[in-house]
């Protein structure tokens, strides 16, 4: 497969016992006996990729920071709010969009070749399913590697946007203190001060990540789509996720 996949990465990888053979052959047998299965990842799956995720005790972005996700009613209402987002995203970007697919992934986009995976549902905003080559699959909670208009709902790529930023802050300089689940990175407020937003191209609107920041809600459309596929599977396996949201 063309795709092309680094060295597991364990710094954000919460320490844990070996693989216990007894719960593996369950594991096994699980999906052995599975002929529709419906699969939910969460952060957890992608921290081999060198994602951090948020609730791993000792690694997660909770335990190792006071930070907290950007909330939507804060971007939405405050363009101070925007800027920090942004800033913070761009300086993150190249490295959080050159993150390449584990082993977990690619299992699951195998067992779609096979049949074997119905449907996949991920909390993640990473993409690296989608790199992995999975097709039979919703992001629940949207991807960073899009960028929408509030205002017209005009579509681009997170990569267009990054020249757009580049093109309006050619001297502009930061270095991050840390990085956070969604490309986020730690940046002080004096940092962030003189940081350009560009707006929409097309009706001058605010631009927002098309994923669901924390306290929105995910359509109701798409929650309805998700219970079909599930209604329509035999099994349910979770991966990476606390299923705490």
């Amino acid at each position: 497969h063309p795709v092309s996949r680094a060295s597991p990465n364990w710094t954000f990888v919460p320490a844990c016992l070996p693989p216990d053979p007894v719960e593996v052959e369950e594991l096994q047998r699980f999906v052995s006996n599975s002929k529709r299965l419906f699969v939910m990842t969460g952060a957890g799956i992608s921290t081999e990729s060198g994602i951090p995720d948020y609730r791993s005790e000792g690694v997660g972005l909770y335990a190792r920071t006071d930070r907290r996700p950007v909330q939507h009613a804060e971007f939405i209402r405050s363009a101070s709010a925007r800027q920090r987002y942004w800033a913070r995203n761009f300086v993150g970007w190249p490295q959080f969009s050159s993150h390449q697919p584990n082993k977990a992934h690619l299992v699951l986009r195998d067992w779609e070749k096979l049949g074997k995976l119905h449907w996949l549902v991920t909390q993640n905003v990473d993409a690296l399913h989608t790199k992995a080559g999975s097709q039979r699959m919703t992001e629940l909670h949207g991807c960073t590697h899009r960028v929408f208009c509030l205002a017209c709902g005009d579509r681009i790529l997170r990569s267009e946007l990054q020249e757009h930023f580049e093109a309006l802050n050619p001297t502009w300089k930061a270095e991050a203190f840390g990085v956070a689940p969604d490309g986020d990175v730690f940046l002080t407020d004096e940092q962030v001060r003189t940081f350009q937003v560009p707006a929409c191209r097309k009706c001058g609107g605010i631009l927002k990540p098309d994923v669901t920041f924390f306290g929105d809600t995910v359509s109701q459309e798409k929650v309805s789509f998700v219970h079909q596929r599930l209604a329509e599977s035999d099994s349910m396996l979770v991966a990476g996720s606390s299923m705490q949201v």
